[in-house]
């Protein structure tokens, strides 16, 4: 919410019941969040939110899609009560509504838009022979998680579901079209499904040629213009509420169609606008069960890297993004760990509490973290070169284990596979001024901003303007679209508009920090040895 001044109630309440008024909605990996936001898009007005969690069924990473929707219907009726709540009426239209989600994955449906085969998150790591081929095919890095990756491990694979593909989306395009009746995609969300060209805002057109010459003798008639998704880039009209959408999402029947939508993002995307990064020499990071790095290119990469692959802002500017499958999700479990202890011995402690305390411990740490090593690999990690993970903490015998040790050792090993393809942008020579920052971890001042401005040497901001990260994001750019039919760029209303009396907390990286994170660095890479020996014996 914004924190310079009060929201005027009367004026807000008038803005809701006329529909002047802005909604985002994100599906993250643990919790889909729903934002209002008034006419003026630093205040927050409202949230509602239902967490859940993916399932690993037939030994891949999903969601069904009656969850999706019920979370969905749980989220927005958490948002309207909220601003029942604060102003005593209820929303029934909006001025504009966004989606977004996870980025990445493969949800693909036949002519009669049934679901083929369950959805297949990013988190998957099952499709490293079509990375292999496409990444040499095209000449630029395809990761395992990309949409056209999953959709080209089933063609090799000779799946039977393949043959009856009509519509690949990902989830932010796939909710979309259910409520809108559009098969439309935003151009940040799109470059996770297929490499784009920034000239055109579209698909590379050379690439799709390439690919549908190739794939012409396995998945004969198989076309990938007529199956992907259209792109548009932020500020594009991209449909309206249907009364099917309107029912879908709000049961109760309160909720009128008509409702403008922008293009459906992806949350990379929309944590670059939550945070101001869309500019070169800027970037952002987001930590939650994944964590990634976006970095706005001056210039192409000089070469391709497993490490990195290149997506690109809501406007079609291209991005260096470093992306791994693991975040904060094993820091946190460590920290139910020790909530959990407290309840035992009789002084139970919330889990902000929990938290707050654990991370001021980890301030009093050595800057090495004592030779302690923590991985918080769950999944797979490609950049560590793990197709599974096992979660791991190592010491050796002198090794300094204390509380404070060990918590800046968890919070380090958030930091580290992403330190790794940090490193390799720096090697490219991609000089970076700010690295913006948002996710829970940061929630306690000065701390993981600290230990992530030492992990990528270079300046990290936080915002304090209290703004509800992606679902605010996707908020934003659904506010954007009357100011891009004024022609007003995403960038200039980013500037001019949102961020002008943003107050930013930033950490410049200290020299011990650094020097001590790179000590574990190095002992962290040795040790990725001992994780691999994991997988392979547990």
């Amino acid at each position: 919410m914004n924190a310079t001044r009060e929201i005027d109630v009367t004026a807000a309440r008038e803005a809701i019941l006329s529909g002047r008024t802005s909604l985002g909605i994100e599906l993250g990996s643990t919790r889909i969040k729903a934002c209002l936001v008034g006419e003026d898009p630093t205040d927050v007005l409202a949230t509602g939110s239902h967490d859940w969690e993916n399932r690993f069924v037939d030994r891949m990473w999903t969601y069904s899609l009656d969850d999706v929707w019920s979370a969905l219907q749980s989220a927005y009726a958490g948002l309207v009560a909220d601003v029942e709540g604060r102003f005593g009426v209820r929303p029934e239209t909006f001025g504009a509504i966004g989606i977004s989600a996870m980025m990445h994955g493969y949800l693909a449906f036949d002519d009669e838009d049934e679901l083929l085969v369950p959805f297949r998150t990013w988190r998957n790591t099952t499709t490293g022979r079509a990375s292999e081929e496409l990444s040499a095919l095209f000449g630029v890095n395809i990761p395992l998680r990309w949409s056209v990756a999953h959709l080209h491990q089933a063609v090799l694979d000779a799946e039977p579901h393949v043959p009856d593909v009509r519509f690949v989306s990902t989830l932010a395009g796939y909710v979309h079209w259910r409520l809108t009746g559009e098969k439309v995609i935003g151009v940040g969300d799109a470059s996770g499904m297929f490499p784009i060209d920034s000239t055109t805002v579209a698909y590379d057109a050379d690439f799709v040629a390439r690919y549908d010459r190739i794939v012409e003798p396995l998945a004969p008639g198989l076309r990938l213009a007529e199956v992907l998704p259209t792109v548009l880039a932020a500020g594009r009209p991209a449909g309206q509420l249907t009364a099917d959408g309107a029912a879908l999402l709000d049961p109760s029947g309160s909720l009128r169609p008509g409702v403008p939508f922008c293009p459906p993002e992806g949350d990379a995307g929309t944590g670059m606008v939550a945070t101001g990064a869309v500019s070169p020499r800027t970037g952002n990071v987001s930590a939650g069960t994944s964590i990634f790095a976006m970095v706005v290119l001056e210039r192409p990469l000089q070469h391709a890297h497993a490490e990195l692959d290149v997506v690109t802002t809501p406007a079609g500017d291209p991005v260096a993004m470093v992306h791994c499958n693991n975040g904060a999700s094993e820091l946190a479990a460590w920290v139910g760990l020790f909530r959990r202890f407290s309840e035992v011995t009789g002084t139970p402690v919330d889990a902000d509490t929990a938290f707050e305390a654990l991370f001021r411990e980890a301030l009093g740490g050595e800057a090495d973290a004592g030779g302690l090593l923590a991985y918080n690999h769950l999944a797979g990690e490609p950049i560590a070169g793990l197709d599974e993970g096992r979660p791991l903490v190592v010491r050796a015998p002198d090794s300094r284990f204390t509380l404070a040790n060990f918590m800046r050792a968890q919070v380090y090993g958030v930091f580290g596979t992403l330190s790794l393809g940090m490193r390799v942008l720096a090697d490219e020579g991609v000089v970076l001024d700010t690295m913006f920052a948002h996710g829970g971890v940061f929630r306690t001042a000065g701390v993981a901003q600290r230990f992530l401005a030492a992990s990528i040497d270079a300046p990290v901001a936080v915002m304090r303007t209290a703004s509800e990260g992606g679902a605010w994001g996707i908020a934003v750019l659904a506010s954007y679209l009357t100011a891009a039919e004024g022609g007003q760029s995403l960038g200039d209303y980013l500037r001019d508009r949102v961020f002008a009396g943003a107050a930013i907390d930033t950490a410049k990286p200290e020299a011990d920090d650094v020097a001590g994170f790179a000590a574990y660095l190095e002992r962290y890479e040795a040790g990725l040895a001992i994780e691999r020996s994991a997988v392979g014996a547990l």
